[in-house]
């Protein structure tokens, strides 16, 4: 197996022949992801690549021409990384995601980071440690109803995932090598250990497999740093072999229902394997396909096989590990995914999608007659607007993401078998130290649409945001679906957005006033089968990122 590994790793080093080398800008940094992506939908020659792959590197960054070190292109350099501040509050429940280090969190939040890099011919390094620090308040969560079959309902999702309501008691405060790896590079390719977040696929809010909603986690890594140019086109990948982290905590703030309801997963990390690869056409430059394939599985249960350790390989259809029933059966989590994107240059716009599948095919014929079985989706756009006589832009984007599954699954497998699109019977979620990997905004069949409506310019924007968010489907079909009293728990929120550069010094902020309806599922004691009537709950959500960058 070393064997193989050590095989794989030099080919990925000499695959380029060209020593151009670039440092990769942190994921998740303010602002910057966003500005880089209008640049593109602007007409920037540039910026050829797919955004299907993030972090960045600083090459293909003219808007950070005058922000980064003066030194950079020299062969020996070391740098200092941006100084990153982000601050967060929530008045009453956890809001917002997409914070990386940051948890779910009811009251104030502060998260801090910074470092350096440096790079001596084909070795490059970057240490970018991360802190941060949580008020962590308790707050009215699941449960307080009294309700035993949505109790048990409830737990059943959370006893097939690692998603806590809240990161244990009192004050938190957590450390992390953040956006920290070493690497060698040679031309368009690098591989090395890092432990910086990853985002796969085109999304702006969300992600099916890698978004910013997790904290990174440790990982090898084999990946195009930039677009590698061949006669049918360009490509760009990823392959990584990582370690995932519970998050040791039960799901409920209430001990009571742990004690009687909570089956704690077996102390082990999960092992994970995943590979990405997308391709833009020659013929067709604006188009941009790809997909994505990951495994996890507890380590004890992990094998040594070379299909073991790379099971990535395996085929995706697998009628031998089917039982004879038609369900499937299996240690390991899988999901596969597919996504394009198309740039509409002389409309300013782009349009995207990203679908995913959990369940391994019986066959082609499953494939092609259950599209819908197991799967999430998101669909999403962004389009400028020039204003007259400005260099400002008006710009409208959105997103829907849908993680609910369709009534196919329960014809399969049964109201039992009712997942969401992070869960698992085996290895329980794909999440790290609690937060899922992909899609942020909640377990059990979450769905969520945004919509943001700003003028910007450069690194400048103000705007609203408008959002929905239908928290737990999955759950409430389980355990509400056959009454009418019980309405799904529905987020509808109205956000402020504000932008702006300073020389060297970047602010991103937003201030968001959410009205839950139905929260937690809970009546109102008014209500009645003939006036059904739920309980809603108001709050506030606010942060501010700042970045400064040292020269």
């Amino acid at each position: 197996m070393l064997s193989l590994v050590r095989s794989i790793f030099f080919c990925f080093i000499f695959f380029s022949i060209s020593s151009t080398l670039a440092q990769n800008i942190s994921l998740g940094t303010p602002i910057l992801d966003e500005v880089i992506r209008r640049d593109q939908l602007a007409g920037e020659e540039s910026l050829k690549y797919s955004f299907f792959y993030r972090p960045f590197s600083y090459e293909f960054l003219p808007v950070l021409k005058n922000l980064i070190p003066k030194d950079y292109n020299n062969k020996v350099s070391v740098g200092l990384l941006p100084l990153i501040s982000r601050t967060s509050f929530n008045n009453s429940r956890p809001y917002g995601y997409g914070n990386g280090l940051m948890t779910p969190n009811v009251g104030g939040q502060q998260y801090l980071s910074g470092g350096i890099f440096g790079r001596y011919k084909f070795l490059q390094f970057q240490l970018q440690p991360e802190f941060a620090i949580s008020q962590n308040r308790p707050y009215r969560g699941f449960g307080h109803s009294g309700d035993i079959g949505a109790i048990e309902n409830r737990f059943y999702l959370w006893n097939r995932g690692d998603f806590p309501e809240r990161y244990g008691d009192g004050m938190l405060t957590r450390f992390w090598w953040g956006q920290s790896k070493v690497t060698l590079q040679a031309g368009s390719v690098e591989a090395g250990i890092s432990t910086q977040q990853i985002w796969w696929g085109p999304g702006q809010f969300n992600a099916l497999t890698f978004s910013y909603n997790a904290p990174g986690f440790p990982h090898f890594t084999f990946n195009t740093s930039k677009p590698v140019k061949t006669f049918l086109g360009q490509f760009e990948g990823q392959f990584l072999i990582g370690r995932l982290s519970p998050s040791g905590l039960a799901p409920s703030q209430i001990d009571q229902l742990n004690a009687t309801f909570y089956e704690p997963p077996v102390s082990d990390w999960r092992y994970l394997n995943a590979i990405s690869l997308t391709y833009q056409p020659k013929w067709v430059t604006n188009l941009f396909l790809g997909f994505s394939r990951t495994f996890q599985q507890f380590d004890h249960m992990r094998g040594n096989s070379v299909v073991d350790w790379l099971p990535v390989f395996e085929g995706l259809i697998q009628p031998s590990k089917f039982a004879r029933d038609g369900s499937y059966n299996n240690t390991k989590d899988q999901q596969v995914t597919v996504f394009g994107r198309y740039i509409f240059t002389k409309l300013m716009m782009e349009m995207y999608f990203e679908y995913g599948r959990r369940d391994h095919a019986f066959n082609f014929r499953d494939i092609l007659l259950n599209p819908e079985h197991s799967r999430a989706y998101i669909l999403g756009f962004n389009k400028l607007i020039p204003l007259p006589e400005s260099d400002r832009h008006f710009q409208i984007r959105a997103e829907m993401t849908q993680q609910l599954e369709t009534i196919n699954y329960m014809a399969r497998y049964g109201a039992s078998g009712l997942f969401g699109w992070h869960q698992h019977s085996s290895a329980r979620g794909f999440a790290h130290f609690g937060q899922a990997l992909g899609v942020g905004v909640g377990d059990s069949g979450s769905n969520v649409q945004t919509m943001e409506l700003s003028v910007v310019d450069t690194f400048n924007k103000y705007g609203i945001v408008l959002e929905r968010l239908e928290n737990h489907q999955t759950f409430f079909r389980r355990a509400f679906g056959d009454q009418d009293e019980v309405r799904p728990w529905v987020d509808l929120s109205f956000g402020l957005l504000l932008d702006r550069q300073w020389d060297q010094f970047l602010l991103s902020s937003r201030l968001q006033f959410i009205n839950a309806f139905n929260y937690q599922w809970e009546l109102h004691p008014s209500s009645s089968p003939e006036l059904p009537r739920g309980k809603d709950l108001f709050s506030v959500y606010a942060k501010v990122d700042l970045v400064y960058f040292l020269r």
